[in-house]
């Protein structure tokens, strides 16, 4: 069992030492790496354009549209018509129509409205007869409106420029989170390869403490207690160094498919050497969370979404009419000439009425709900906006703190491990216990684990405070990202 061990470790160790095809990366080139190929990116960027082209969409509807139009068909069937003495006679039509109409549309926000050119040419043939006519509409301008309904371009106008406001603002925002995820992945392996290195160095010295041991043991300079001790604590590091290569290796995994790599690259981290030094003020980082994140746009939309339809329940239970009117000019002939020659006036208007006068209190419910919707949402704002003040406010706070923090970690992690060095020295000159040893090798151990976790912490409440601000503190200048816009 103790051979198929040894040759398992020293398998490792080998594996572990082949540098070939490894790749090397330091914090910054993670997380470049991350914003340019990670699939959390090509999602946010997808995203993005969705939203994108849905506002290209919607500043549409307020420009001319130009059409252009056609419905021909042939009749020859037997049908049954009416006579100008109010008989009526089944007869053969043998018909052959066609039209072709250009139009120019123009919709009017402030009003709803939708005001249109538009001509067009009609040719029907009676084939049986051959017999031919034209109908022609040179000219006609008309318009047609909702009174007193609801006019969603208006609403549109008001909604969408904040939607696709906050879509800018949530892809920037992303592509920052992105990078606190890479921190986390980053770290995530720093601290399994310091695992590996730590179970390595522990069983190397727990080996050689062992073997050293055995002479002394044999001399009855040590007690059995204190020879079992060592020989369980080397059975233990030999444990750990196998946990460790595991653990190891799901990291490697888990930091691959993160950055999109080929499952078969091995990487190699470089651990950064410090942190820079430099406190956000509070005030100032409020300032550049309100006009960068993208929170309070998305409160400030929902608001509006919510107004939108209270405005369409009211406009939906009370006095609904529609509003059309055109004018133009319209003439017919036996060819296209004669349809165009000294065309004639033509005037159209209706307006068509409806009122509700027993609808069972559908529309009065619909609007109250609108209104308790309305007060519902108005609460979450509020609760929103005071949550976002206070997260901005608790990772400032712990930011400028973690600093600190980091720093002495360092000085705990370099001093455990002077300690250990000295403990070790001390066990081998027989001036120090089994216990101190022990003790000396958990604490190095801790202190290595925990100044890994506090750069962890550092560098992403640094990234996750960029994504809500918006803002290099560091650097002192604001975010500005490239838009994927194709």
């Amino acid at each position: 069992m103790k051979i198929k061990n040894y040759i398992f470790i020293a398998w490792a160790l080998a594996a572990m030492n082949v540098q070939a095809d490894t790749l090397q990366l330091d914090l910054a080139a993670t997380i470049a790496m991350a914003q340019r190929q990670s699939p959390s990116v090509q999602s946010a960027r997808n995203t993005f354009l969705s939203a994108y082209w849905a506002y290209r969409y919607h500043q549409a509807n307020y420009l001319p549209s130009l059409s252009l139009s056609s419905s021909p068909y042939i009749n020859k069937e037997v049908n049954k018509i009416t006579q100008s003495d109010g008989t009526a006679l089944f007869l053969k039509q043998d018909q052959l129509s066609a039209d072709l109409t250009l139009k120019i549309n123009q919709n009017i926000s402030l009003t709803g409205g939708s005001l249109f050119v538009k001509s067009s040419l009609n040719r029907l043939d009676e084939l049986h007869n051959k017999i031919t006519a034209y109908s022609s509409q040179p000219f006609i301008v008309g318009y047609e409106q909702s009174l007193f309904g609801y006019n969603s371009l208006k609403w549109n106008r008001r909604i969408e420029p904040i939607r696709f406001r906050e879509s800018k603002k949530r892809y920037a925002e992303t592509l920052e989170i992105v990078s606190a995820k890479a921190c986390e992945h980053f770290f995530g392996l720093a601290s399994a390869q310091a695992e590996w290195e730590m179970a390595k160095q522990n069983f190397a010295s727990a080996d050689t403490l062992y073997q050293m041991a055995k002479g002394r043991y044999e001399n009855g300079t040590i007690s059995e207690n204190e020879m079992l001790q060592l020989e369980i604590n080397r059975l233990n590091e030999e444990t750990n160094v196998m946990d460790a290569q595991v653990a190891l290796r799901e990291k490697m995994q888990t930091i691959r498919s993160f950055l999109g790599l080929e499952q078969s690259q091995d990487i190699s981290l470089v651990m950064p050497e410090e942190v820079p030094a430099f406190e956000v003020p509070l005030q100032r980082a409020i300032d550049w969370a309100l006009l960068n994140s993208p929170d309070p746009d998305y409160y400030r939309h929902i608001q509006k979404e919510s107004e939108s339809r209270l405005a369409q329940a009211r406009a939906n239970a009370g006095l609904k009419a529609e509003l059309y009117m055109q004018f133009g000019l319209s003439q017919t002939g036996a060819d296209i000439g004669a349809a165009y020659r000294s065309p004639m006036s033509q005037q159209s208007a209706s307006i068509t009425i409806a009122l509700p006068i027993l609808d069972w209190g559908r529309g009065k419910g619909r609007v109250r709900e609108a209104k308790s919707q309305l007060a519902l949402t108005q609460t979450q704002v509020e609760q929103g906006m005071r949550d976002f003040y206070q997260n901005v406010e608790k990772l400032v706070l712990q930011f400028n703190m973690q600093a600190r923090k980091v720093h002495v970690a360092s000085l705990t992690d370099q001093r455990a491990e002077k300690r250990h060095v000295v403990a070790r020295r001390l066990y081998i000159m027989g001036r120090n216990s089994i216990l101190d040893l022990n003790a000396a090798i958990s604490e190095k151990d801790a202190a290595r684990r925990n100044y890994i976790s506090t750069m962890r912490t550092y560098w992403s409440l640094y990234y996750t405070l960029r994504s809500m601000t918006g803002f290099d503190f560091e650097h002192n200048k604001e975010l500005k990202e490239e838009l994927p816009i194709e």
